[in-house]
């Protein structure tokens, strides 16, 4: 698996998540998975041990060097230490503005998968993720294509987020050694630029993304981001399979960082981690009567956060609160902000990332808000499930494949309007505490472990090896 980011060691979202949790799942099946990530400033490599040393990457007379390290972890999870591009602050940028070389960095992490290839772990399939390895089909159809190393291999390209393309002008190509060939619309041309996640999605043997319902949506205008055409395409290899969630970090039987266990025959551990986040949000005691609302989220307009803005004043009007927890774009940091000073008592913030505290939100709260405009899979909406923590969130992607009417509460149409029509409905049922219960219990018997999508990734590994067609429409380029 070629990634940019993997848990615990590098994450900003749910793609991490997936990365550091699905190899595990596969294992268990008896497949053998490996990852490669960049390493970061973030990752100490006290414990890990470097296994290549001063391996040369060349874009023509560019040459970048690079060493692996093999992290510890219950798979092999290979580091990709080149300090001059991957020792920064951020992972793709800083104060909103992404770093002018992401096409070199995730160039270089892409060769550098290759590398780990042929000399570390051989391998049957290259499954990649997202716009950051979008360059591993595209090399092995190109500059690879011939490389006995590679003969027969395989490529899965997971979407993870569609929105995020990986956009760069014409001349990265050169300077990524890629072959001019590729700049035509049906390689990795995209409106006068070129996209990775183009690369990954024209030369994959294959294509999959989250879960069946944002398959179908990305096939649409409204959902495709000017892509929705390729993907038509290549529609026949376009499979959708639901993230799983880690319920050995994400269980209220077992979780080490809330302030009391429970579990669904035993829920009075949640009225402690209710009082508790109540406190320390320096929310009203009183509160612990009502509603109380968590999210844990990017505060990205994807997310939702303009609609909630609209309707903000509306919630609390109701007398129910609201804490928050993320980080995202100065605006609606901002907006959070400043809903938190002007109802105080009412609604909490924190700008950050806090996994500790977001796992008390998940465990303290009534409700988890997720109104998001459009949301390829989601996970903290399996978390809440578990936790007994009730969902309300828009239907869109794997919100709507895995919240039902008997487990949360879902609204159609993207506005204010329809988010507090069923925030209204949410509260009107808790005042039923006993069916309350009930629908927070029938949550925590639902099952979205990992395993059942390891499975479906581990027959669509199978079928690829016996052999996936090639894209007819990469042939023509070459």
């Amino acid at each position: 698996m070629v990634s940019s980011e993997a848990a615990p060691l590098a994450k900003t979202g749910g793609l991490a998540d997936v990365v550091g949790s699905l190899p595990s799942a596969l294992r268990a099946l008896g497949d053998e998975a490996a990852v490669v990530i960049p390493r970061y400033t973030s990752i100490d490599l006290k414990n890990a041990r470097r296994v290549y040393d001063r391996l040369a990457i060349h874009f023509g007379p560019a040459q970048h060097d690079i060493s692996i390290y093999q992290a510890p972890a219950e798979f092999p999870l290979y580091l990709v230490d080149c300090p001059a591009l991957f020792e920064r602050k951020g992972f793709y940028g800083e104060l909103g503005v992404d770093y002018p070389d992401n096409h070199i960095r995730f160039a270089v992490l892409a060769r550098a998968a290759l590398a780990v290839a042929r000399f570390l772990f051989r391998t049957e399939v290259f499954h990649c993720h997202d716009w950051q390895s979008g360059l591993v089909p595209a090399y092995l159809r190109t500059t690879f294509a011939s490389d006995p190393t590679f003969l027969g291999v395989k490529t899965l390209f997971t979407i993870h987020n569609l929105g995020y393309q990986g956009l760069f002008p014409k001349t990265a190509l050169a300077e990524v050694g890629l072959d001019a060939g590729v700049y035509r619309p049906d390689g990795m041309e995209f409106f006068g630029r070129i996209s990775y996640i183009k690369g990954g999605i024209e030369f994959a043997d294959a294509l999959s993304t989250v879960s069946p319902t944002y398959a179908r949506e990305i096939q649409t205008p409204e959902c495709g981001f000017g892509l929705d055409g390729a993907l038509l395409a290549r529609a026949d290899v376009l499979t959708g399979i639901l993230n799983g969630a880690d319920y050995r970090e994400w269980n209220p039987e077992s979780d080490p960082l809330i302030p009391a266990r429970y579990s669904a025959g035993d829920l009075v551990g949640k009225q402690t981690c209710k009082r508790q986040l109540l406190e320390e949000f320096g929310l009203p005691p009183d509160a612990i009567q009502g509603p109380l609302i968590g999210m844990v989220s990017r505060f990205t307009r994807q997310k939702g956060a303009d609609i909630l803005a609209e309707v903000a004043g509306d919630i609390v009007a109701e007398g129910m609160r609201l804490v928050a927890l993320g980080t995202g774009d100065p605006e609606y940091e901002d907006f959070f902000l400043r809903m938190a000073a002007e109802y105080p008592g009412s609604i909490a913030v924190r700008i950050g990332f806090d996994n500790a505290l977001a796992h008390r939100i998940e465990a303290g709260a009534d409700l988890f808000l997720m109104p998001s405009r459009y949301e390829p899979c989601g996970l903290n909406q399996m978390y809440s499930l578990r936790y007994g923590t009730v969902p309300v969130v828009r239907a869109t992607g794997g919100l709507d494949d895995t919240i039902q009417g008997d487990t949360g509460f879902k609204f159609a149409e993207y506005s204010g309007e329809a988010l507090l029509g069923a925030v209204r409905c949410a509260a009107q049922a808790f005042s039923d505490q006993e069916a309350w219960c009930a629908m927070m219990r029938r949550g925590m018997a639902k099952d979205f472990s990992w395993r059942a999508s390891a499975v479906r990734y581990s027959g669509l590994y199978r079928e690829l090896v016996a052999g996936a067609a090639v894209n007819p429409l990469v042939e023509k380029i070459f």
